[in-house]
């Protein structure tokens, strides 16, 4: 198998170079140390992860991180505008550090100065304000600010800056500064020297195409005119996404302004950036404000105000973050002693992406359809004409765009497609970490997810010579923060049912993560699991509810019940609780699909939740917390506030021991009131405003048991090599995670209603859910399987639409109230909606029960 693995693909590796048999085999990795074994020793934490992001930011190494925090604590570094050894000591090695960041651009400090910014938005801010601009007036033409209509966001938001002092922008396609460029543009007139600003990108944010360096000479010469106006012209080079794979040479290509970003660079520190000045063009930038360090000397009482001489020192208002300026020579040294330089990393990331490039564009549906849409006009025949970044949509098989929530990335987002045009696309970068691993594992998502098998689509696999076969795999444990619970007295609904024979922690469970075990209350009628059953063989009559959920602990294993109380959030407990990481960011199955593999038990009688995981000893977590020893402490879901509490330390070390890394688990305050927003244009009826516990969308989620047979039939009869069942119906009606299942009559009917009423309770049907990735997990085992998403996403043609999200239409918690197996649903047809849809025995029926 490892041969046959090899030589298919050595194979595809000479397919890739083909497509040019002239061009030179490009370089892969670093000489001869294993790139995997680079990615082991400094990327560790990038087990099991694809990253391809590295457009955005890319990545520390440890070593680099290693050494800048040894260098903190062996040296005291003080404020670089006191007057001490520790600043002194603070000064110099800045200075250093200044010649460290020229000496990486091929350049010194008799030609450029480096202006410490807050980035490369702040900087390209500081030449839009500092920029020596004239005035259009009966006088004066004015300066002109023109920029490539390939510029980042932060290039063209400079327009307001100019806007606000009545200079002209004009932005300038790449195509018409290509054609003015053959056409040979005559000379400017030298006696005019109205200042202006031409600024262009090294290399497309957006696409990765790459944009003549020889461009600064020729339009600074006057060679090359991006309008048709005389003057003096300056450019600006957006160098920020080209050095972060790239060389350049500033003795060779002297652009007057050069913005960048260090943690593109090396991925630490981020929220540092830097311009880079050519010293002919420092002294025409103007200043107002004048801030801490950049003043020699200056009265209060009078205008009195002289600036400092160095041009750094007058722009570099406050005291800089020099703790993240030292940083940045162990970024330079360690990028330095891993790759052997920047030359290397532009070959070795070029080789990534115009392999990816090439395999990618090869990938057809059956039909002969292409499965993507590159964005490009380079083909990625050189590094010098592209970038390690390609953008796309990816298709369907008859040419249509699938949008970004159609493909599962998101949920509840509408606006990925208008008029059939993508508001998006989809970028993947390399970086010098990258591997063909990565690049492996990509293919076979796009195959997997669009080709619906990769048999007759061999993934390609690295050549022979490198030996890269994956990453290898490492957990950690940290430490955890303790905390104190408390108890509270029992509500009316938890009263009501523990006088009833509830789940307690003496009842025999299975520790394997199958079906979660049931609160059987009152056992007079059959399991949810039989009844289920029933329904599913075909025994429909009466809506009714056949099983009901509840999820005590977001993204974690269902606790399914026959009968619970209801509160005014929802179900009581429902997403009460989530894991957090180290950072209380919240955890979900998309990060963390083994979330599925933790079971919750709430036990009303004792009031506690057990918590269960196979090889885990149960622990048990208090359902209230202790008012007086509690620490509130604020978190987010779905871009919501809320006040929280640290469940402690003994929960805390066992999560982090079960996911190999620092996690806590926190509860929604007591006191914490999250409203629902108006979404799916439904409007809240009179007299309600719905609370909501950690739920992402609504208090409920309801499914049809008839559009899970649909699915199922589906899945099932897709197989066309005859294998066995590739899905039960438990496993897919688990991975919808819904809170009431009903035994519809026909599939997808739930979608016409309006309101249902169940047993005395009614609620208001909301909108369908627009589903995500999630249900590509199954939930008794954590694995993935793309196969579910791709055959309702082809079912459902438009958006992943699956199930109904409800709240309640009204609510008297004054006496206790549950929902129950068994309860008769009786839904209400939506007003346009036409009755012959459904039989005459279920049109206008009346809501009460």
């Amino acid at each position: 198998m490892a041969g046959a693995a090899a030589e298919s693909g050595r194979e595809l590796w000479t397919f890739a170079g083909s497509r040019d048999p002239s061009a030179p085999r490009l370089a892969y990795g670093y000489g001869p140390g294993s790139l995997r074994e680079l990615r082991a020793r400094e990327f560790s934490r990038l087990a099991g992860t694809v990253y391809l992001d590295h457009a955005g930011a890319t990545l520390f190494s440890q070593s680099q991180l290693e050494s800048f925090t040894s260098d903190l604590m062996e040296n005291t570094y003080g404020n670089p505008h006191s007057q001490n050894i520790s600043s002194k000591l603070t000064h110099d090695t800045v200075e250093q550090v200044r010649y460290r960041i020229l000496a990486h651009f091929h350049t010194t400090a008799e030609d450029y100065t480096v202006i410490f910014t807050a980035g490369s938005t702040a900087a390209l801010k500081l030449v839009a304000e500092a920029f020596p601009w004239v005035s259009q007036g009966p006088e004066s033409s004015g300066s002109r600010f023109c920029y490539l209509t390939d510029s980042h966001t932060s290039v063209v938001g400079m327009r307001n800056v100019t806007m606000a002092i009545n200079v002209i922008s004009t932005p300038v396609r790449p195509e018409d500064l290509w054609s003015a460029e053959e056409r040979s543009a005559s000379a400017s007139n030298p006696d005019c020297q109205l200042p202006h600003l031409f600024c262009y990108p090294a290399q497309s944010n957006f696409s990765g195409v790459r944009y003549p360096l020889s461009w600064i000479e020729e339009v600074k010469s006057g060679r090359l005119h991006p309008v048709s106006t005389p003057g003096k012209w300056f450019v600006l080079l957006d160098a920020a996404s080209y050095v972060s794979t790239s060389p350049l040479d500033l003795s060779a290509h002297q652009a007057d302004f050069v913005p960048i970003s260090f943690y593109k660079i090396f991925g630490f520190p981020t929220g540092l950036g830097a311009l880079l000045v050519h010293n002919r063009a420092a002294p025409l930038l103007r200043k107002t404000y004048f801030g801490g360090g950049t003043a020699s000397a200056y009265l209060a009482g009078e205008d009195f105000y002289i600036p400092r001489q160095s041009v750094a020192q007058r722009f570099e208002d406050g005291t800089i973050s020099f703790l993240d300026v030292i940083a940045l020579k162990h970024g330079f040294d360690t990028l330095e002693r891993l790759t052997g330089g920047m030359e290397n990393i532009k070959q070795h990331t070029f080789t990534l992406a115009q392999y990816t490039y090439v395999a990618l564009s090869s990938l057809q549906y059956p039909n002969g359809a292409p499965v993507v849409r590159i964005y490009s006009d380079s083909e990625f025949s050189s590094p010098e004409v592209q970038g390690p970044i390609i953008n796309f949509n990816v298709l369907d098989d008859k040419g249509n765009i699938i949008g970004y929530s159609q493909a599962g990335h998101v949920c509840g987002d509408n606006m990925d497609l208008i008029d059939g045009q993508p508001t998006g696309s989809v970028r993947i970068s390399f970086g010098y970490m990258s591997t063909l691993d990565d690049v492996q594992a990509f293919l076979r998502f796009i195959i997997d997810t669009r080709l619906h098998s990769s048999g007759d689509w061999p993934v390609p696999q690295a050549h022979a010579d490198t030996g890269e076969t994956g990453a290898p795999s490492a957990d950690s444990q940290a430490d955890v923060i303790p905390a104190v619970m408390g108890r509270r007295s029992l509500s009316p609904q938890e009263d009501a049912l523990t006088g009833s024979r509830v789940w307690n922690n003496s009842s025999t469970v299975n520790a394997v993560p199958v079906a979660p075990p049931v609160c059987d209350v009152a056992r007079t009628q059959p399991t949810p699991s039989e009844k289920a059953a029933g329904v599913l063989e075909g025994a429909l009559g009466p809506h009714v509810v056949t099983n009901l959920y509840l999820y005590p602990i977001k993204s974690c294993a269902a606790f399914e019940v026959t009968r619970w109380p209801v509160g005014n959030q929802g179900l009581l407990y429902d997403r009460s609780w989530m894991v957090v990481n180290h950072n209380g960011v919240c955890l979900s199955q998309k990060q963390e699909p083994r979330l599925c593999l933790i079971q919750p038990f709430i036990d009303l009688r004792q009031r506690i939740m057990v918590i269960k995981a196979k090889g885990m000893e149960p622990i048990e977590v208090p359902l209230e917390e202790n008012s007086e020893r509690t620490q509130i402490r604020q978190s987010r879901v779905c871009a919501d506030r809320v006040s929280t509490y640290d469940c402690g330390e003994k929960i805390s070390s066992w999560l982090s021991t079960f996911f190999g890394r620092p996690c806590h688990l926190i509860k929604q305050s007591s006191n914490s009131q999250r409203n629902a927003k108006k979404k799916h244009g439904k409007d809240q009826l009179p007299g309600t405003m719905a609370t909501l516990s950690l739920v992402n969308e609504a208090q409920y989620l309801l499914i049809n048991t008839s559009s899970i047979l649909e699915l199922h039939r589906q899945l099932n009869t897709s197989d066309e090599n005859g294998k066995e069942e590739l899905f039960s119906l438990k496993d897919l009606s688990l991975r919808f995670r819904a809170n009431i299942i009903i035994n519809g009559k026909r599939a997808f009917e739930e979608e016409k209603w309006d309101e249902i009423s169940i047993g005395s309770l009614r609620f208001q049907v909301l909108g369908p859910c627009h589903r995500c990735q999630m249900i590509c997990i199954d939930q008794q085992t954590g694995q993935r399987n793309q196969h579910v998403f791709q055959k309702l996403s082809e079912s459902r043609e438009t958006k992943v639409n699956f199930g109904m999200y409800l709240m309640h239409a009204s609510l008297d918690l004054s006496s206790p109230c549950f929902l129950s197996v068994g309860s008769q649903v009786l839904p209400v047809l939506k007003e346009n909606v036409e009755g012959h849809d459904l039989p005459a025995s279920e049109k206008h029926q009346d809501v009460t029960s």
